[in-house]
């Protein structure tokens, strides 16, 4: 007995995103956990899963990934065009440490926000809000960096005046030979930023689907705010918007490298992300799971492997 055999009925039935294969969804969740490297035929050859014994390790691997590609850049002489998430956080801390120990300056570094909470009109929070991205942005990376920082001009969020214009903005940086890094976290339905599963129902094929760039007032998935409730504003789930404003796969899929992160983990052996990591690596590309096309792309995705499994019972 289990929600495949109970789920008619049930009150998941219409809650869950319609285009998921729940028995596909269990069978990549039924996988030996060490098996979870194992390469998958649409992987990209250049895509890496990285296991991390414990969240301090993941913190310090993915902000040494972070910082490095940064530097990278600036030793070949080139722009550096980084789409930012706000969540994962813990990186950025060792992120802005390897590249004060360095002395790596930041000025050749273009930041777009990937997303921002939002009414159904795309009016954002304010900047100086506590939930906001834009705030914690500021205080996470861009502020301790100090007189090594990114320029504030070059510094971009997801408001509803500078959201439309990223595409644009990344397009002519490129052409100056920038290098497009995807940083991004795994949401709990699968998204990228908040491009949501849902989403895939609106578009007749899967090319217009991926020429979407961007969404003002995007309209969020329960489970979504159900898990920023629980993350990010201590279970208040009264707090959290229900709407935002996204980059889509019309961006988060061009980049040239990416750096992902996944570390949903508590104590007692409790965790929210495992079954999203393992969507991730073995649906398949499919736009209602959106993290799935992630490892079409060269890049590292850093994981906690508490994460691999095996996912079964562990009452609590």
């Amino acid at each position: 007995m289990n929600l495949l055999t109970t789920y008619a009925g049930s009150m998941m039935e219409g809650f869950l995103p319609r285009g998921w294969d729940l028995a596909r969804v269990d069978a990549c969740c039924s996988a030996e956990p060490g098996s979870i490297g194992d390469r998958q035929p649409w992987w990209h050859p250049g895509f890496e899963p990285v296991a991390c014994g414990s969240v301090a390790d993941f913190d310090v691997m993915m902000g040494h990934e972070i910082a490095l590609t940064i530097r990278r850049s600036r030793d070949q002489g080139r722009p550096s065009a980084l789409i930012l998430p706000v969540g994962p956080m813990g990186m950025y801390r060792w992120a802005v440490y390897f590249l004060k120990e360095w002395g790596v300056p930041c000025d050749h570094v273009y930041g777009f926000n990937m997303d921002e909470w939002s009414d159904r009109d795309g009016v954002t929070l304010p900047a100086d809000h506590p939930g906001a991205f834009q705030n914690a942005m500021e205080a996470a990376f861009y502020g301790p960096l100090g007189n090594q920082t990114v320029p504030a001009s070059q510094r971009w969020f997801a408001t509803p005046d500078r959201l439309p214009q990223y595409a644009d903005r990344i397009r002519e940086l490129k052409d100056r030979g920038a290098e497009l890094v995807v940083i991004f976290g795994i949401g709990r339905v699968c998204h990228i930023a908040f491009w949501e599963p849902h989403f895939a129902g609106e578009y007749a094929s899967l090319d217009e689907w991926k020429a979407q760039t961007h969404r003002l007032g995007a309209v969020l998935h329960p489970l979504t705010i159900e898990q920023n409730a629980i993350t990010s504003f201590k279970s208040r789930t009264t707090l959290v918007p229900a709407f935002a404003n996204t980059i889509g796969p019309g961006l988060f899929l061009q980049a040239d490298r990416i750096i992902g992160g996944a570390e949903g983990v508590f104590d007692r052996g409790m965790q929210w992300q495992g079954a999203s990591l393992w969507m991730t690596l073995r649906y398949g590309p499919d736009p209602w799971v959106p993290s799935s096309f992630m490892p079409t792309l060269p890049g590292r995705l850093f994981y906690h492997v508490d994460l691999a499994g095996p996912l079964g019972p562990d009452m609590h």
